[in-house]
């Protein structure tokens, strides 16, 4: 039986929530009658209820993200049809910003912004049957006053999840569809205390620390500790930044590239790669640094690049995004993440709709259905190719047969004609088996490219056995049957894809 329970629906059970860890670790006195319950938004809505329940709790606290708004709102109706006495508050990203697009009503308090220090506050009020306004507007709090929540990851977590951390807060950049740019201002952690924890946590065995930081390298002073503190360590452990692209000064580049391959991931947010566009959204573009910075890491570091591309952005056509992706597939051979438009509540990006006739889905996770430029059916199709691109490119499990796809025209084009060849055969974008995914691209590759049957069946093959266990489809098998079982790359559990990529 606990007073206080902090929930939340991550989006896999790989994740844990750094949130309810900075709450927990603020609870002060009533830190003893609270937990912490998470569960994955694949589970029950039922089951959830019943687990919450079970704790016997006056407070229940959620964390409300746009991954899993429909859910908590279902979560809602139940609680409080069956225990309606139990006092409900919600936080987080989905809630902190108006208009609501998901129905909260159902919701006792709503605590907006940063919750780590108001949670404690409205709990108090709560138990002591103070009144309280609805929603809690939002208020910066002085991360000097902030209990660290890392002491607060259980030894499961660190077997079996993702160990998030953060150095920082806030962004000084104002791009208009991103929340973070609301905060223009950055706010560090003490970095002495920080790495306290840090090395705490490694002394527990964490290898794998996913910072969530939006700009690493914007504190040279801050940002060379860090690394210096993980090139201190014995590999091997995954480490994860998200980095400013066009800001590496020669001593950060010196030191990224002493990590050993398979150690540390760059989260780059491109986004788009078109000057006019990233101005029209105000985002900062340093069209040549960029491209430089670009080229240093892929070709003289081991770091695995995650970098990120947008579909849908206001006066962004079809031919510029296509434009884009084939820049980048010409500077390196990382993960490029393709993302569908959203327009988030709180930000800017309304401001565009009638000029460029912006039309966004009014349901989770609010993504563009159309504007200007992109038509719905065009969208649909690029949405379809960002599907398809994750499985085939940004998997790795198709290193070397990818290059055949684009054999004599564009990497674009090539993709986009595989992406509505595999459409037209499955009809999903779900629920597409490794073997079957193998085999439409064999299938594409011999019959509608018109490449060499055994030369692609060959390359297949390299690709398919480069990881331990699997089965060469007999579809592309039997062109090849004399095949040699290649070596088998052995992974870390936390950075299989990166692997991959090596």
């Amino acid at each position: 039986m606990k007073t206080i329970v902090l929930s939340t629906l991550n989006s896999r059970y790989t994740h844990s929530s750094l949130a309810l860890r900075y709450l927990y670790a603020n609870m002060q006195e009533l830190q003893a009658s609270t937990c912490i319950l998470e569960f994955n938004i694949n589970d029950s809505i039922q089951s959830i209820a019943e687990s919450l329940l079970d704790a016997m709790p006056q407070i229940i606290g959620i964390g409300v993200y746009i991954w899993n708004a429909t859910q908590v709102h279902a979560l809602l109706e139940i609680l409080k049809k069956v225990a309606p006495q139990i006092h409900i508050v919600l936080g987080g990203p989905e809630v902190s910003y108006e208009p609501f697009r998901v129905n909260f009503d159902l919701a006792d308090v709503i605590i907006q912004g940063e919750g780590d220090l108001a949670f404690y506050t409205t709990c108090k009020k709560l138990l002591r049957q103070t009144p309280l306004p609805k929603i809690i507007p939002p208020s910066l709090v002085d991360l000097a006053s902030v209990a660290l929540p890392y002491a607060y990851y259980t030894h499961d977590d660190i077997a079996n999840r993702y160990i998030y951390v953060e150095a920082s807060r806030g962004c000084p950049f104002s791009c208009e569809f991103c929340l973070s740019s609301i905060e223009a201002k950055v706010r560090n952690f003490n970095t002495d205390l920080l790495l306290e924890a840090f090395e705490t946590l490694w002394q527990r065995g964490v290898r794998n620390f996913k910072f969530i930081d939006r700009t690493f390298n914007l504190n040279m002073a801050i940002a060379h500790r860090l690394l210096d503190f993980f090139l201190a360590k014995k590999p091997p452990y995954f480490v994860h930044f998200e980095v400013i692209p066009d800001h590496f000064p020669e001593l950060l580049k010196a030191k990224i590239a002493q990590f050993p391959p398979g150690s540390l991931q760059l989260e780059i947010g491109i986004q788009t790669l078109n000057p006019m566009v990233a101005a029209n959204i105000s985002r900062p573009l340093k069209l040549e640094k960029i491209k430089q910075n670009i080229r240093f890491l892929e070709q003289e570091t081991s770091a695995h690049l995650h970098l990120d591309l947008i579909v849908g952005l206001p006066a962004e056509s079809l031919q510029s995004f296509a434009e884009n992706l084939n820049t980048l597939c010409s500077l390196t051979r990382s993960e490029i993440q393709i993302g569908i438009l959203k327009k988030l509540s709180g930000t800017v990006m309304n401001r565009h709709d009638a000029m460029h006739g912006m039309i966004y889905s009014d349901t989770p996770p609010y993504d563009i259905l159309q504007n200007d430029l992109l038509s719905y059916k065009e969208i649909q199709k690029m949405k379809r190719f960002a599907r398809f691109w994750d499985l085939i490119y940004n998997s790795g499990n198709f290193t070397h047969s990818f290059q055949l796809i684009y054999k004599n025209r564009t990497v674009f084009d090539g993709f986009y004609a595989l992406s509505e060849f595999i459409y037209t055969q499955t009809q999903s974008t779900w629920k597409i088996s490794l073997e079957r995914l193998s085999t439409l691209l064999f299938e594409y590759l011999v019959f509608t490219c018109k490449l060499d049957l055994e030369y692609v069946a060959s390359v297949m093959i390299k690709d398919i056995l480069s990881v331990k266990g699997r089965a060469v489809p007999k579809a592309i098998q039997r062109h090849c049957p004399d095949s040699k079982i290649l070596p088998s790359t052995t992974v870390s559990p936390h950075n299989k894809r990166q692997q991959k990529h090596i």
